[in-house]
């Protein structure tokens, strides 16, 4: 932000009380742009991947195509995780274990706990990645003997993958029926509404049930170390690494923020630990989520085919690997169902809950500003990539305000600013909100402090939320 001249007095009007703040002068920034790293990378599965050894084998990851660039494990934007769950049928016990990824020709910074697999326990893996492709590539026969299914049809998923997971599910499932695994329910939340699942369509996106919980241990040297009590000590400088997914933002950010709690399971690696799992989370979903229940519809990018086609029969594939019941036709599996279903169910509980996500950490700062503001901008880009204003004929509910960054600052639903309840004004502001106050800008009117207006030749955006004006502003001088 750049003030080309004077000192720009903003006064804030809540309630009866009037604050003058001044806005100080910003030196200008220089934009940087870093070097678009390899978005598209492969996965080498080691051999029997389903055994303890296999799982304590570190995965190598490479290039796709060399000529784009390398893959490097310890690069946040192009990091691959594997996660896997283990299940006793004998005892009806779950466990996790999440194998370690590592760039091919070097080693673990500290070797891989082998994990004690109960005999005759039935072993699943899922994949997650950070960047846009992830292929997985076979050694020793590795994804034959894994039953590993990475897409269908020469047409890959895209950030997610799966081996065995089919059965392993059939045996979970089983074992609900005859009583011996009872899943724990998911609760009820703040709102007064049961505590959101990843079918739940105020939790949902464009690609539903991806990637999973993984977390690793990078080092200055680019090294990777499984996230662990005991390795942390070893490795005191080393920075956590996590998968962005789905069922992250629910086990680490929404359940917190809604008092509810994510099915854990003992950590195999991690002695003493429990720790979330993406398999939990939809067989808890499977039991317990209410209707409308979302499954993985035929317009999730990552279930089209290559010409970018509706294809039931991958998108099928992948509800196999989530635990999710076949579409015997498209129908079961309708994009516009999904649509509406986001519209008048997802977007309201958004809403409802923003005084209580306003308030949260965000999982991304360069998406939203708090876990409600992120939560607004995934789902407007969601309706966007799903084509759900075709399928519906009308535009998202849900519109963000942007900073200049590209970062949500606030969220309307259905054209009103959203009252996040952090204010403590009385006065009128936006739309009648007692919270919400009006700005005057070298006296020019903001209303709901929300909008723009150009102040000593600059074009300044300016925003309210969690008690705090925001101004962005762009020059229009040279």
């Amino acid at each position: 932000m750049v003030l080309v001249s004077g000192i720009v007095t903003l006064l804030v009007v809540l309630g009866a009380g009037v604050y003058f703040v001044v806005l100080p002068r910003v030196g200008s920034h220089a934009a940087t742009t870093a070097a678009q790293p390899n978005m598209d990378c492969t996965l080498i599965v080691p051999p029997n991947p389903l055994t303890a050894q296999g799982l304590a084998t570190p995965y190598q990851l490479v290039a796709t195509d060399p000529n784009t660039g390398p893959c490097n494990e310890g690069n946040d934007g192009q990091a691959a995780f594997v996660q896997g769950t283990i299940f006793d049928f004998n005892t009806g016990q779950m466990f996790v274990y999440n194998p370690l990824v590592i760039d091919k020709g070097t080693k673990a910074a500290i070797a891989p706990v082998v994990p004690q697999v109960p005999k005759g326990a039935a072993v699943a893996l899922w994949f997650g990645f950070n960047g846009n492709n992830l292929t997985l590539q076979s050694s020793n026969n590795s994804l034959q003997s894994g039953q590993c299914v990475n897409g269908t049809n020469g047409s890959i998923f895209g950030q997610f993958a799966y081996c065995n997971a089919p059965f392993f599910f059939g045996l979970v499932n089983e074992a609900i029926g005859i009583g011996r695994l009872k899943p724990p329910a998911l609760g009820t939340a703040k709102d007064g509404q049961p505590c959101p699942s990843v079918r739940d369509f105020s939790l949902v996106d464009q690609d539903q049930s991806d990637n999973v919980t993984t977390g690793y241990l990078v080092t200055k040297n680019g090294q990777v170390a499984q996230l662990t009590a005991a390795n942390q000590k070893k490795l005191p400088a080393a920075q956590p690494m996590t998968n962005g997914s789905d069922n992250g933002l629910l086990d680490a950010f929404v359940d917190p923020a809604l008092g509810c709690t994510p099915w854990m399971a003992p950590d195999l690696a991690n002695q003493g630990q429990m720790t979330t799992a993406l398999a939990l989370n939809e067989v808890q979903a499977m039991v317990d989520q209410k209707s409308p229940v979302a499954f993985v519809p035929l317009n999730d990018p990552m279930v089209l085919d290559a010409a970018g086609n509706f294809n039931l029969a991958k998108t099928n594939e992948y509800r196999f690997g989530v635990d999710q019941p076949r579409a015997n036709n498209n129908g079961q599996a309708d994009p516009k169902a999904y649509c509406q279903n986001l519209v008048t169910t997802g977007a309201p509980r958004i809403v409802l809950d923003a005084p209580i996500t306003a308030t949260m950490t965000t999982p991304d700062d360069a998406t939203g500003t708090n876990l409600f503001t992120f939560l607004g901008q995934r789902f407007a880009n969601s309706y966007m990539n799903l084509n759900c204003q075709k399928e519906l004929g009308a535009t998202s509910p849900i519109t963000t305000t942007q900073d200049g960054n590209g970062v949500a600052v606030s969220v309307s639903f259905k054209g009103q600013p959203v009252n996040t309840g952090t204010g403590t004004g009385t006065g009128t502001g936006t739309g009648g909100n007692p919270s919400t106050p009006n700005c005057t800008v070298n006296g020019q009117a903001v209303k709901g402090c929300q909008g723009t207006v150009n102040v000593n030749g600059q074009t300044c955006t300016f925003t309210f939320a969690n008690n705090t004006v925001s101004e962005t502003c762009k020059t229009t001088q040279k």
